[in-house]
């Protein structure tokens, strides 16, 4: 038996999963969290900025050391969206290796989307297809596949924080645009593609989804005993996106439900979330707590694939 730590540096925040590692399977310790919003900080240029490579390894580097004070034998840190995106990801891979000691890594969309599914599919019917959706701050990934099987993995660049800096919401009537939005990059994308049939039972991981289910619930969005298999339809999703799209920031901030550092980029996500919907024609998603930090222990520790 092992202790294991990885990071997960998103477009939105730093994600980090201690774990006990056996060979029957792993066990999760601890989790963490700090919104750092490093896609903010991407130029016109492509270029992250010093501030929000700095903030985010911060991020990384409490969080290093706070996984050596629990005792991990190994610790893991890969990087996503805006880590791609960046002209200047090398530098970035550098400071944070600098901080940390580890030799970070920038996943790509497909192999971020792959992760997901492996991570998010324990609620899955068994035997059966699913699909898994990761909403992120840059990306947003959908993956379609069987147990640890995998028939399809794509990675759209539709991330909440992305679209939040395209398209203003103020309130409801601005939500179909940043829908259509969504939809058409979704569908450029789909087009391209062999894509395998689509299955009935859908899974959603990411803030955006756990702010969902914390809403519908009306529980604080820090209580994770009832979020991990909440079912959501559409058109209560929708209503919720337009109850939080006709509110300001300020009002927003004193949702129980709904995590500070998301208030302003929630509406966006349950755009995009509809945009993929109404794409797949799925009524219902069901919300997962587990992502890629679970799917990257599978991965790597028990050669799932």
């Amino acid at each position: 038996m092992q202790k294991v730590a990885v990071i997960g540096i998103g477009s939105n925040s730093v994600r980090m999963l201690v774990a006990e590692v056996e060979e029957d399977g792993f066990r999760r310790l601890t989790r963490d969290r700090e919104g750092t919003r490093l896609f903010a900080g991407l130029d016109a240029r492509k270029n992250l900025s010093r501030d929000s490579m700095e903030k985010t390894a911060a991020a990384v580097e409490r969080m290093a050391a706070s996984a050596g004070r629990i005792g991990c034998d190994r610790l893991h840190i890969f990087a996503t969206s805006a880590s791609r995106d960046a002209r200047n990801g090398a530098e970035f891979l550098e400071l944070l290796r600098r901080r940390t000691g580890v030799q970070p890594e920038i996943i790509s969309g497909e192999e971020e989307a792959a992760l997901s599914f492996l991570g998010a599919t324990d609620i899955a019917p068994a035997g059966e297809p699913c699909g898994v959706v990761d909403i992120g701050g840059g990306s947003t990934e959908l993956v379609i596949g069987q147990g640890a099987r995998i028939d399809l993995a794509i990675s759209c660049q539709m991330g909440a924080v992305r679209l939040y800096n395209l398209l203003e919401i103020t309130r409801r009537e601005d939500m179909p645009a940043v829908e259509a939005a969504a939809g058409e990059i979704l569908k450029d994308k789909w087009n391209t593609l062999q894509t395998p049939p689509v299955p009935g039972f859908w899974i959603g991981t990411g803030g955006t989804f756990t702010a969902l289910a914390a809403l519908s619930r009306g529980v604080h969005w820090t209580d994770r005993t009832f979020m991990h298999g909440t079912r959501l339809r559409a058109e209560r999703i929708r209503e919720i996106g337009e109850n939080l799209a006709d509110m300001t920031p300020e009002e927003r901030l004193k949702l129980e439900g709904l995590q500070p550092s998301r208030a302003d980029i929630v509406v966006h996500g349950i755009c995009i979330l509809l945009a993929v919907m109404r794409h797949l024609g799925a009524e219902e998603i069901t919300v997962s707590e587990y992502g890629n930090l679970d799917g990257y222990l599978r991965k790597h520790y028990y050669g799932e694939t």
